[in-house]
């Protein structure tokens, strides 16, 4: 897995949003992430720890369903929005995803929230998530692994989890789902001439 970002004209930053409450859920978003990353035009940067989250439904929430798992991941795509849609449908579907019932459960969900600060209303997709807002196990990840993170139209990411009331709840001995990528001097602005060889304590 790559964990290395992208750069360049028509490249963008996602945000993508990981759940699933029922099966191996953790397995699940980790496979999950691992088909995101190996899709030609994603490549995945980071990913949060699984937190756990009640289930929602249009009434509320229903702590009587199976507990989700709850993940965030970044990416940089290249991909246009009806490609990334179908690319992150056929994932679902290969992990046993089904959808019969709106708001049912699922063994995997994977929702673009954001796309760099693109707004986009179309009958797949809207853009930012019209409900991230009020997501915790969304908001939550997310600031996992961007503290200054900010939704679009919106504002902080940190602001808008303070107002909550709903929270997730740690998962003992979880670890990220992807690690960050090591920063490369190039990451800092300080890239090296690969042709010098500075002495300790050079400036």
């Amino acid at each position: 897995m790559s964990g290395a970002s992208l750069s360049g004209p028509g490249v963008r930053r996602a945000v993508i949003a990981l759940g699933s409450n029922l099966g191996d859920r953790d397995t699940l978003l980790r496979e999950a992430v691992r088909a995101v990353d190996a899709t030609p035009g994603i490549t995945v940067v980071a990913a949060s720890a699984p937190v756990s989250s009640t289930a929602v439904t249009p009434e509320g929430l229903d702590p009587g369903k199976p507990t989700y798992l709850n993940a965030v991941l970044l990416a940089d795509v290249t991909l246009d929005d009806d490609a990334l849609l179908d690319a992150l449908q056929a994932i679902e579907a290969m992990h046993g995803r089904t959808r019969d019932v709106r708001w049912g459960d699922r063994t995997l969900d994977l929702d673009v929230v954001a796309l760099d600060d693109e707004r986009i209303d179309t009958e797949r997709l809207q853009v930012p998530h019209p409900r991230a807002a009020q997501r915790a196990f969304v908001l939550e990840p997310w600031l996992q692994l961007d503290p200054e993170a900010r939704l679009a139209g919106a504002g902080r990411v940190a602001d808008l989890a303070s107002r909550l009331t709903e929270r997730t709840r740690p998962v003992p001995g979880a670890t990220p789902l992807l690690d960050p990528a090591p920063e490369t001097p190039s990451d800092r602005g300080t890239a090296q001439d690969p042709t010098t060889d500075p002495s300790p304590g050079a400036p």
